[in-house]
């Protein structure tokens, strides 16, 4: 997959990092706070095979921070939660949170840039983290700060995370109830995240086109094939 992004490297203070965006911005994708509330990550078929892109991109990038701007979509008919950005970032990295609004202010004049992934070795990244992942101690850790979900992982987590957003953008569609407009659960990354005896953070996935539903058809169906109307027998 071909990525369009935009690169910068903001500085805050002593640190600098490389940071790259989503372009466009993925307009019909939104997100809520997981920590204070249930997580819900909502997206139409281009949004979540593009962050699921990102995702791919995050797994084999352990010097960059990859930002996705979501405050700023198109709300959702019913929003559930705080809405927040998006971070994924390698722990390896040193990346506090509380340094994050400092480089978010220098965010500017960036540098447009194609990234490519690699779905293959995402996929098989991906499916060995999935087999043993009761076992696993690499998981995606999660916080959230300045109106900003941080996802800290590695390689496989990475990969795993992007396999199952890929999943909700491809069997999304399918829902019964996706067709009028409803968000359609499709996956999660709640197993991704640390085990708790407690109450444990959960992240699910959603599916929903974006309106006007004109432009949506089911696969499977033929778009040149005329919806019925409501004269139609």
């Amino acid at each position: 997959m071909r990525l369009r992004t935009e690169e910068f490297r903001p500085r805050a203070g002593r640190y600098a990092f490389r940071v790259v965006q989503p372009r466009p911005a993925l307009r019909h994708t939104t997100l809520n706070d997981p920590i204070r509330d249930w997580g819900y990550l909502v997206g139409d078929h281009d949004g979540l095979s593009r962050l699921a892109g990102l995702f791919s991109f995050a797994a084999y990038s352990p010097h960059t921070v990859v930002h996705v701007p979501l405050r700023q979509s198109i709300p959702r008919d019913h929003p559930q939660g705080v809405p927040v950005d998006l971070v994924l970032a390698h722990q390896t990295l040193g990346l506090r949170p509380s340094v994050w609004p400092a480089l978010r202010r220098g965010l500017t004049h960036g540098v447009p840039r194609t990234v490519r992934t690699d779905e293959r070795r995402t996929a098989c990244h991906g499916a060995a983290w999935e087999e043993l992942w009761e076992q696993r101690w690499d998981r995606l850790q999660p916080a959230v700060h300045a109106r900003t979900l941080f996802l800290f992982g590695a390689r496989d987590t990475f990969a795993a995370a992007s396999l199952r957003i890929g999943e909700a953008a491809g069997f999304g569609p399918l829902g019964r109830r996706a067709a009028q407009g409803h968000d359609v659960l499709s996956s999660s990354l709640t197993t991704l995240l640390p085990l708790s005896r407690g109450p444990r953070t959960e992240l699910d996935v959603g599916f929903q086109a974006y309106p006007p539903l004109a432009h949506f058809t089911r696969p499977g169906r033929s778009a040149r094939r005329r919806r019925p109307t409501a004269a139609s027998p």
